[in-house]
């Protein structure tokens, strides 16, 4: 995946996704000793970064493939995006979501004309429903994190944020499937300035920290995480990447979390669910251990998305 790959997926998407804001709060920045650069991807359509990889995968199918229709796995935010590219272009999607999932991102779901199919919330049981799918109605298959097309799309969002704020010397993402901190990575790579990636991840799901130490896919010991888009495992089309590119990641309590998503409502007014949180929360984490690390520089943070359940707030 070249420059001119990403550049090409970033031109090719552009009629169907938003250049999301860049935000910033001089109350946070004054926290953490240092300059915040907020990419708003919570205002992206579908409420998550994730439609930009989902437009490009679709945008990439044979017109036969788009016939058949896509089928896909996810928790919430890649069945939203996925169900409302699909319904850009006229393609069915079929979507399974594990029966845990938010209630707010089914609906989405179903807004956006995804069909559901409910499973056990676990990556086997995921992985065999859409693969029978795929199978029974000849959809194709596209992975929420693991696929070269998705990976592309999510990068999008670095290659906007470092368009309008060049001389970032850090962008922290969140790390679940791995597509968004590999895509990053890669416009990092041919776009920034000396500029380095760092990922936040739960303790409840630390599967990439480990990954990275071994230098090997390690699995989950535990998902249990407020971060419920952060629960999926690393694929060996992202990990290379994350492998080679990937400065550091940082982990987070689930405390340390949900105050980071306080903190930023009440500050910035801007919605964010845990997963964007637990990035905001590895910057602040990062802040207090290795204050010299960030003091002064100027750190992009990618926030992921914003679809939250808000009967079910966890403040």
């Amino acid at each position: 995946m070249t420059a001119k790959h990403i550049s090409e997926c970033h031109e090719r998407i552009k009629p169907y996704v938003h250049n999301t804001a860049v935000l910033t709060s001089r109350l946070i920045d004054k926290e953490v000793e240092a300059n915040l650069f907020f990419k708003c991807e919570n205002f992206q359509r579908a409420g998550a970064y994730k439609m930009r990889g989902a437009t490009n995968a679709i945008l990439q199918l044979t017109d036969q493939q788009k016939k058949n229709g896509v089928v896909t796995h996810s928790s919430g935010n890649f069945a939203q995006a996925l169900s409302l590219a699909a319904q850009s272009v006229g393609v069915i999607a079929h979507i399974v979501m594990p029966n845990t999932a938010p209630e707010v991102k089914k609906v989405g779901v179903r807004e956006y004309g995804g069909k559901i199919y409910e499973c056990e919330p676990t990556v086997e049981a995921r992985q065999a429903l859409a693969d029978a799918i795929a199978v029974s109605t000849g959809a194709t298959f596209i992975h929420p994190s693991n696929d070269e097309n998705v990976i592309l799309g999510q990068g999008t969002a670095a290659i906007e944020l470092l368009q309008e704020q060049p001389d970032l010397d850090f962008i922290f993402c969140p790390i679940g499937g791995g597509g968004l901190i590999a895509g990053s990575a890669l416009a990092v790579k041919y776009f920034g300035n000396s500029c380095e990636v760092l990922g936040g991840e739960p303790f409840e799901a630390d599967d990439a920290y480990r990954s990275l130490i071994s230098g090997k896919i390690e699995g989950n010991k535990t998902v249990n995480t407020i971060a419920d888009g952060l629960k999926t495992t690393l694929g060996d089309k992202n990990f290379p990447i994350i492998k080679e590119l990937v400065s550091d990641i940082i982990r987070v309590k689930e405390e340390e979390i949900i105050a980071a998503m306080r903190l930023v409502w009440e500050r910035m007014k801007i919605i964010i669910e845990p997963s964007s949180a637990v990035t905001v929360a590895a910057v602040i984490r990062q802040s207090k251990e290795n204050s010299k690390i960030l003091q002064n520089k100027n750190v992009g943070i990618i926030i992921s998305g914003g679809n939250v359940d808000l009967a079910k707030l966890p403040f």
